[in-house]
C-alpha cells in the first residue's frame, strides 16, 4: 500500500473530528431540596410534611428540608415558586387557599394555572360540621330542617371569610335552600370555644374538633370529604345522605414553571413512595387526614376543576376579584 506524503497526511488528519470526553450532567438531586410549608411549625400540615420530607430524603439520597413560611394567607410558598428557577430544588405546598387568593385578588401575584409545575396531589383537611353533644340535632338533615324553618337564625363558626369551611357551608346552604349566619373566627380554638360556650350553634372546621368528638363533648354531624374517614367510619359524608357535594380542602406539591420532565418524574416518584410509606401514613392518620393521591397531570387537572367550582361560589358571595 503506498504511503501518503506527510504534507498530504497532516491536513487530512486535521480535518477529522476530535473525540472529546463527554461532560456528564450531575444526577438530580445532588444537593438538598427545600420544601416550603406556608404555615407555622407544630400544626397538622407541618407535622405530616416533616415525616414526608424525612422519608423522601432517604429515597432521594439528599435532605429534603422543611422551611416554614407562614403569613400572607398561606401564599408565601406560591410566591417563592414564582420567583425561583425551575431546577427542582424548591417545592412547595399548593393548597386551596393559594387558588382562592388568586381568584379573590384584582391583580394576583401569580397564576395557579400557568406559574407552577404540579408534582403530585397528596392529601386534604378533614372538614366537618360539629355541634355540642347536648344539641337538639343528631344528624345533618335535622339541622337543615331546623335552618329551613328558621331562616338566618342558625349560626355557624368558621376560620373566616373565604376559607374552605366558609365556602363549603355556603355551598351546602345553596344546595339545600337554607340560609344560615356566618360567624368568622381567627382560629379553631376560638370557634370551638364559642361553640362550647353556646355563642354559635355549630362549627364547620377541620379536624381540630376531633379529640372533643372522641371524648364526647362534641357531636360530628357530617363530613364534607369525598370519602369516609378512617377514624370516624360511622360518620356519613354528604353523598351518603343524598347531597352531591364534597370539599376535601385538598393540596399537593408543586415546583416552578418549566421544570424538566425527568426532574419532575424523579420528584413525583420519590414523594409518591413517601406518601404511601407506613411512617407517613401513620402521620396522616394521627392528624385525621386522608390519602388523596394524583400524579402531576392529575393534580393540575384537579386544580383547574377546583378553581372552576369555587369561582362560582366566590362570585355569588361577592368575593371574586375584589381584593386589592
Amino acid at each position: 500500500m503506498p504511503m501518503l506524503p506527510r504534507r498530504t497526511l497532516l491536513p487530512a488528519l486535521a480535518a477529522l473530528p476530535v473525540a472529546r470526553p463527554a461532560l456528564a450532567q450531575p444526577r438530580f438531586p445532588n444537593r438538598p431540596i427545600r420544601l416550603i410549608v406556608p404555615w407555622t411549625s407544630g400544626g397538622a400540615a407541618d407535622g405530616h410534611f416533616r415525616v414526608l420530607a424525612e422519608v423522601a430524603s432517604r429515597i432521594l439520597g439528599q435532605p429534603v428540608v422543611v422551611e416554614n413560611r407562614p403569613g400572607a394567607n398561606g401564599t408565601l410558598g406560591a410566591l417563592a415558586l414564582k420567583q425561583a428557577p425551575p431546577d427542582g430544588y424548591l417545592v412547595a405546598q399548593i393548597h386551596m387557599g393559594v387558588l382562592r387568593v388568586a381568584m379573590m385578588q384584582q391583580r394576583p401575584a401569580y397564576d395557579p394555572l400557568t406559574d407552577f409545575t404540579y408534582i403530585l396531589h397528596l392529601s386534604g383537611s378533614l372538614l366537618g360540621i360539629v355541634a355540642r353533644a347536648d344539641s337538639p340535632w343528631r344528624t345533618l338533615p335535622e339541622l337543615i330542617a331546623h335552618a329551613r324553618a328558621n331562616p338566618g337564625l342558625v349560626t355557624y363558626g368558621s376560620l373566616g371569610v373565604g376559607s374552605s369551611q366558609h365556602l363549603a357551608m355556603e355551598q351546602l346552604g345553596v344546595i339545600e335552600g337554607v340560609t344560615w349566619t356566618h360567624v368568622p373566627f381567627r382560629g379553631s380554638a376560638d370557634s370551638v370555644a364559642a361553640l362550647l360556650g353556646g355563642h354559635v350553634d355549630v362549627v364547620a372546621d377541620s379536624s381540630a374538633w376531633a379529640p372533643m368528638v372522641e371524648d364526647g363533648q362534641l357531636r360530628l354531624l357530617v363530613l364534607f370529604s369525598s370519602q369516609r374517614a378512617r377514624r370516624f367510619p360511622d360518620v356519613p359524608i354528604l353523598r351518603d345522605i343524598g347531597i352531591d357535594h364534597a370539599s376535601d380542602a385538598a393540596y399537593g406539591l408543586a415546583a416552578p414553571r418549566g421544570l424538566d420532565p425527568e426532574v419532575r418524574r424523579i420528584l413525583h416518584d420519590a414523594f409518591r413512595a413517601a406518601l404511601f410509606d407506613p411512617a407517613h401514613q401513620a402521620a396522616l392518620d394521627r392528624f385525621y387526614q386522608p390519602t388523596l393521591y394524583l400524579d402531576g397531570p392529575g393534580h393540575e387537572a384537579a386544580v383547574r376543576r377546583y378553581m372552576t367550582e369555587e369561582a362560582v361560589v366566590l362570585r355569588r358571595l361577592g368575593l371574586y376579584g375584589t381584593q386589592q
